[in-house]
This record gives structure tokens, C-alpha cells and sequence, in this order.
């Protein structure tokens, strides 16, 4: 019988998931480890619309968040705030989502507890950061491999990337996605295979305008359907030149049965982002069985491998308008299958709990299931 463990989630906005990729992981994670019997603890934004002390069988902890007065700094005083908090709840564990407005706390960390952190992507290469921004970022993930007691990557390209840099190791964790997530219509009524479709932030680097030219200059007839929150500069700029018949921006839309049914319905779905470990959203794709067309990079190729479409310029569009879905089948049931074996959640926390239980010298116990480095020996692109 394993040891029960106090766990504390830091670093997200906070659960149910409104947001994105972290809320998602700290949702489905803190969920599976509650089954479990451990006891998790989520901490929330201020500003999130949840406002109960319990999700589910997770604890909510709210910290004050200032990000709607001071905007990006706001965050750091959120993380500061979360760290602070932490001291007083004795946890065996903490899981720190992401390094970027957490590092700089490194000296208010709990001595008592072991500390984790999930080094997410290489955020000193958005496009959207300036040369003093991307400094920071660099600092910011040299304090977080420096003075955090243990490091998690969920792309391989990441891990192998900060061990060379850091001559540390790190563990390999995967994310994860919803396999069983059930459609519902909603309000969109495009018909099936009648649409091209993007889900995304709007940020330069997930090449959103890339995949606008090249959906215009390849005469696809179908529209093509945007969805992602444009009220930042990027958006507005983006929504302002491009939006026609053709192209149609629908805003956030965070119902998830809503986001199935429009993900099943899609002919081709079009992943630009390229900065990063694993994307949720990529994952969600996958899970949905959309045939995907990625931008060319090592992450989406660490995940899709050669199953799927590729782009890297303009002209990569021109021939997509002919693509027949019917093709690709099998490869999409490929990618499906190694959803269920290795992006999965139920498997994704169960490596997280034998690696917690390692890292604290505890003995763990589960049923036999793949180790990750046997899955790893299948990763060819």
C-alpha cells in the first residue's frame, strides 16, 4: 500500500480549465492523483471564475492576482503570492507549471518540502518578447535548473536541449489529452468537412498569418474557421486585415464538447505553433481524429511523426486544397492509438506519482503498464 502524499499544484491560473495548456495539465492531474487518495492542492488566480474551496475531490487555494491592474508583472506578484502561501501547508511535493514568473522565488521556497518544476518551452524565442524580455527568460530558466530540486520535460526535444545546456538530468513526463471527451453541437453550424479550421492563441510564433496567406493564395474554396481570443494586439491586427468570407474569426470558445464537435467536423485542422514542448491543442487534434497540417518543426514531428502534413511556407499550401481526408485513415488512427498508450492521463500521473515517490526516497507500488523509456524506444520520425 502506497504512502499518501500532500501535493501542491503552483504555477497555473487555476481549475476548472478556462485557459490553456497548464490549467488543462493541473486540472486532469490533480483530479487523477485525488482519485488516488493523495491530497492535492490546486492553486488558483484571484481572478479565476471558480470560487469554491473544492473542485471535484482537489483542494482551491486563491491567491490575489493584480494581473488586471499591472498587467504581465501581475503575474509574478500571483506566483509570489502561491510560493508564499505554500509555506504554511507542509506539502510532501510541489509541482511548479512553468519557470517564467516563478524562478525568481527560488529563495522563498518551503525548505521542508521537495520541489518540482515542469520546464514548459523555450519562452526566450517568442517572437513576441523583446531582447530584454528574452534576457530574462534565459535567466529566469537558469535559476529554475539551478535552484528547484527536480526538473520535468514533456517533449523529448526540451529534455535533451536543457541537459546538454545544464549537464543536469531531467525526467521525462509527456502531457496528455482528453480521449473520451464527448461532442455537442453548440451554436456552430458549418457543415462536416466543409471547413479548414486553426485553434489557438494568437501569438506570431503559432504562425496564425502564415497559415491565412497560405489558405488565400492556395484558392481553397472552404473557409477557413479561427478560433482564439483577439482582443491582444496581434489578434485585433490579425482580425482587422483578414477577416472575409473566407476566413471567419469566432473568438474563444472553451466549451470542450462544443470544441470536439467542431474539431470532428473540420477537413483539415492547421497547428502553426512552434515554440515549445508538447501542445495541448495539438493533442486534442490527435484525440479528436482530425487529419492535421503542422508547422515543420521537431516538437510537432516529435508527436506526429511522418503521419501527418507538414508547412513551413506559402507555397506548402497550395496543393492542400485537394487533400482528401480519406487518405490518411490509417495514419490517423496511428496517431489515436499512441494517444491511448502514451498521452494519457490516467498513464501521465501515473508516472508522476512514481516519480514524486522517487524523488522523496518512498517506496511506490502500481500494476504492471509500460515504463516510459520502453516507450520511448518507439520514438522515430
Amino acid at each position: 500500500m502506497n504512502e499518501k502524499l500532500k501535493i501542491g499544484i503552483l504555477g497555473c491560473r487555476g481549475i476548472p480549465n478556462n485557459y490553456g495548456g497548464f490549467e488543462q495539465c493541473a486540472e486532469y492531474l490533480s483530479h487523477v492523483l485525488a482519485n488516488k487518495g493523495h491530497e492535492v492542492t490546486v492553486y488558483n488566480s484571484s481572478l479565476h471564475p471558480y470560487k469554491l474551496p473544492k473542485w471535484k475531490n482537489v483542494n482551491i487555494v486563491s491567491c490575489k492576482d493584480p494581473e488586471n491592474k499591472y498587467g504581465t508583472f501581475g503575474q509574478f506578484i500571483y506566483d509570489f503570492n502561491c510560493i508564499k502561501d505554500a509555506k504554511s501547508r507542509d506539502f510532501d511535493i510541489t509541482l511548479h507549471l512553468g519557470y517564467t514568473s516563478s524562478a525568481i522565488w527560488f529563495p522563498f521556497l518551503d525548505k521542508k518540502s521537495h520541489h518540482v518544476i515542469n520546464m514548459d518551452g523555450l519562452e526566450w524565442k517568442r517572437n513576441k518578447y523583446n531582447s530584454i524580455v528574452k534576457r530574462f527568460l534565459r535567466f529566469s530558466e537558469f535559476l529554475a535548473m539551478r535552484f528547484f530540486d527536480d526538473h520535468v520535460a514533456d517533449a523529448m526535444e526540451i529534455k535533451e536541449y536543457l541537459e546538454h545546456k545544464y549537464q543536469k538530468p531531467l525526467t521525462y513526463i509527456p502531457y496528455g489529452a482528453d480521449v473520451n471527451c464527448e461532442a455537442s453541437l453548440g451554436r456552430f453550424q458549418y457543415p462536416k468537412n466543409e471547413y479548414d479550421l486553426v485553434i489557438c492563441r494568437m501569438e506570431p510564433e503559432n504562425h496564425v498569418e502564415l497559415i491565412i496567406q497560405g489558405h488565400l493564395k492556395s484558392k481553397n474554396t472552404l473557409p477557413l474557421i479561427i478560433i482564439g481570443n483577439t482582443t491582444n494586439d496581434y489578434g485585433t491586427y490579425l482580425k482587422g486585415k483578414y477577416e472575409q468570407s473566407k476566413v471567419v474569426f469566432l473568438e474563444g470558445i472553451y466549451n470542450k464538447g462544443e470544441l470536439e464537435s467542431i474539431r470532428r467536423g473540420c477537413r483539415l485542422y492547421y497547428h502553426g505553433h512552434s515554440v515549445g514542448g508538447t501542445n495541448p491543442s495539438l493533442l486534442d487534434a490527435m484525440a479528436s481524429g482530425c487529419l492535421i497540417c503542422a508547422h515543420d518543426n521537431q516538437f510537432n514531428r516529435e508527436v506526429l511523426r511522418d503521419k501527418h502534413l507538414y508547412f513551413k511556407s506559402e507555397d506548402d499550401f497550395v496543393d492542400l486544397s485537394r487533400v482528401q481526408r480519406s487518405l490518411f485513415e490509417e495514419d490517423i488512427d496511428d496517431g489515436q492509438n499512441r494517444l491511448h498508450s502514451l498521452y494519457n492521463w490516467d498513464n501521465i500521473a501515473d508516472m508522476y506519482e512514481k516519480f514524486f515517490y522517487e524523488k522523496l526516497g518512498l517506496k511506490y507500488e502500481r500494476a504492471a503498464q509500460p515504463e516510459v523509456n520502453e516507450v520511448l524506444l518507439d520514438r522515430q520520425f
